[in-house]
């Protein structure tokens, strides 16, 4: 009788043993199952480890290099920028369409005219906006934030698309209706220029 509550013993104590083990290792394996969510905002990786999504996150930021404003003090600074956001301090003056020599088509393609007092231009991704003319050296289509011009309030933005022979260097013109309504413009000194845009 002894023999068999030993043995019935020994048994419990093995089977026991067995599934603790099988308990323990089922733990450990479902300890690195983890959960997948979608991530939508990481291109091609669909799917990623919840424990990985912050480093994913913070890889992307690291990769993506932060915009770099280049502030130059000539025009001839400009040369092999385009890829670029760039700055510079420089003269604004205003025109009309009706200037002394002046044709009322733009120098950009396809050469509107502006004559019937439209000073606006409707581009794609900035909306309505006013129409510059700059050096030859900043292509037409160029987007220009402007900053602290006495004639308009807060900061406005324009688009490159006329030319003049007296518009070099770091020198714009702003157009107006007429020459008329420029009279009190004048030029404007220290007015800041943002690149936005380099062309269309």
């Amino acid at each position: 009788m002894k023999h068999m509550k030993k043995q019935a013993s020994s048994i419990i104590i093995y089977f026991g043993s067995l599934f603790f083990v099988i308990f323990l290792l089922f733990m450990v394996a479902s300890s690195n199952i983890k959960e997948t969510y979608t991530v939508d905002n990481i291109n091609i990786v669909k799917s990623v480890e919840t424990s990985r999504i912050k480093e994913l996150n913070r890889f992307k930021k690291e990769i993506v290099p932060p915009i770099k404003i280049l502030k130059i003090a000539s025009i001839e600074e400009l040369k092999n920028k385009k890829d670029e956001i760039i700055e510079f301090e420089g003269t604004l003056t205003g025109y009309g369409p009706d200037c002394p020599g002046c044709s009322g088509n733009l120098g950009c393609s396809p050469h509107p005219n502006v004559k019937n007092g439209n000073i606006y231009y409707d581009d794609a991704t900035y909306g309505k906006i006013r129409i510059l003319a700059a050096d030859k050296s900043i292509p037409c289509g160029s987007i220009v934030k402007v900053h602290n011009f006495k004639h308009i309030n807060g900061d406005f933005y324009g688009i490159v698309l006329d030319r003049g022979s007296a518009i070099t260097g770091l020198t714009m013109d702003l157009l107006y209706e007429s020459e008329a309504a420029t009279k009190n413009i004048g030029r404007s000194y220290n007015i800041t220029f943002k690149i936005e845009r380099w062309g269309y």
